[in-house]
């Protein structure tokens, strides 16, 4: 992940005085091999771009969870404590901050709140959640919104400013009242800069990264946008970002997404398990939302800021101002109309 050290002034919500604490609890290899049962696989929570994750529980009976990484930088200048500590002050209500942590050998650990509801990932695509729908309309929004805060604090905001660069499903967490935790923000300084070219590539596959970041291997504020962009649709539709048609081929969610929101059929684009009344209106602002984040050129993309403003609009007006932008009209149908006026005049 990308750190940036300058600060901006002004942005999406007043900047903050960091306050001085105390360093994350140190917790020993020992104890959090009592509390996962020596990371035991039926404790396992999931895996992610650095780790494995696994469900524990310590002494005092608290529950946490223990991210075990898989590889970490070893540079001279790089002091684990010191980086923990200091992404440990970043603090906003919708970011998943580390509780403590564990450096002994080779192990670098880390340690977070656990949260009762698990990923978002796991509501919208995990076995246990199939058939079920667990996340209203309303609550989608409310995760839509809550994470584009946290995302726009982390680009404006925290310092030093941070590019999360792994934006995705399984990186929004979600509490016992399902509101969304923000996490594995920052930890790139702790891991290997080079080299895993399989982690890479199925990364750079996984159908949330932007066209210039696969191609650069660079991070971004833009590409975080883009990643978002993703997330809403997934959101929505509760489809995964690339899905399998047939043994050779695979369609990505902006491919299948676009044709249907030219054609205004919001409804379509739902996830089937909503069954609520009008929900394609309730929902329809985050489509809009997510293809304005998708855009392939960078620099019509919003902000994270511009974002989080207009997934919080209320007004019918302005829904339908955001509507009104020439993004979600039918390229081709444009094209068609051009063609018949053209013959006409001849």
């Amino acid at each position: 992940m990308q750190l940036f050290t300058s600060c901006c002034g002004k942005g999406f919500e007043g900047k903050k005085k960091v306050e001085t604490e105390p360093f994350r609890k140190i917790f020993s290899l020992k104890e959090l091999h009592s509390a996962t049962n020596s990371f035991n696989y039926d404790n396992k929570l999931g895996e992610g771009r650095f780790g494995s994750v696994y469900w524990g529980q310590l002494s005092d009976g608290s529950q946490v969870a223990v991210k075990r990484l898989k590889a970490w930088s070893n540079k001279e200048e790089i002091d684990f404590a010191v980086e923990i500590e200091i992404l440990s002050r970043i603090r906003h209500k919708n970011l998943l901050s580390v509780r403590g942590y564990c450096a002994e050998g080779q192990e670098r650990l880390l340690v977070y709140d656990y949260m009762s509801n698990l990923s978002l990932f796991s509501n919208l695509h995990g076995q246990q959640y199939s058939g079920e729908c667990s996340l209203d309309s309303t609550t989608r929004k409310n995760i839509a919104i809550r994470s584009a805060q946290a995302l726009a604090y982390l680009h404006y905001h925290a310092t030093p400013r941070i590019v999360h660069g792994d934006v995705r499903a399984s990186n929004v967490l979600l509490d016992s009242e399902f509101e969304p935790r923000v996490m594995d923000f920052g930890y790139g300084r702790l891991m290997l800069d080079a080299g895993d070219d399989e982690a890479a590539k199925a990364r750079s596959n996984n159908g949330y990264l932007s066209p210039e970041c696969v191609a650069s291997g660079k991070e971004s504020e833009a590409g975080d946008v883009y990643s978002f962009g993703i997330l809403l649709l997934v959101l929505v539709s509760g489809k995964r970002p690339i899905e399998r048609l047939n043994a050779t081929t695979k369609r990505g969610i902006t491919e299948w997404v676009l044709p249907l929101v030219y054609e205004r059929k919001f409804r379509e684009i739902v996830d089937q398990k909503l069954k609520e009344e009008k929900v394609e209106e309730k929902l329809k602002k985050l489509v809009l939302v997510g293809v304005m984040c998708v855009q392939t050129e960078v620099e019509k993309r919003p902000t994270m800021s511009q974002v989080v403003e207009m997934l919080m609009i209320e007004s019918k007006e302005k829904l339908s101002e955001l509507e009104a932008n020439p993004l979600f009209k039918n390229p081709y149908r444009q094209e068609e109309v051009a063609d018949v006026i053209s013959e006409e005049q001849q």
